[in-house]
């Protein structure tokens, strides 16, 4: 393999690696958001519950 040969393969794996981690931070911030999203929710219902009374309308 040609010096050229093995550059172009370095850059194509490096292309690969960046796209790779981008979609990884993608999915990263998209759970985050959901974890986030579920513990506003979690806390919302103890304060209702609070309020209400514990198991307001659940069983």
């Amino acid at each position: 393999m040609t010096d050229a040969e093995r550059r172009k393969q370095e850059r194509e794996e490096a292309r690969r690696a960046k796209k790779r981690i981008k979609e990884l931070e993608k999915d990263l911030h998209r759970k985050e958001k959901a974890l986030a999203e579920t513990t506003a929710l979690l806390v919302l219902r103890k304060k209702l519950n609070a309020l209400w009374g514990e198991d307001s309308g659940e069983e």
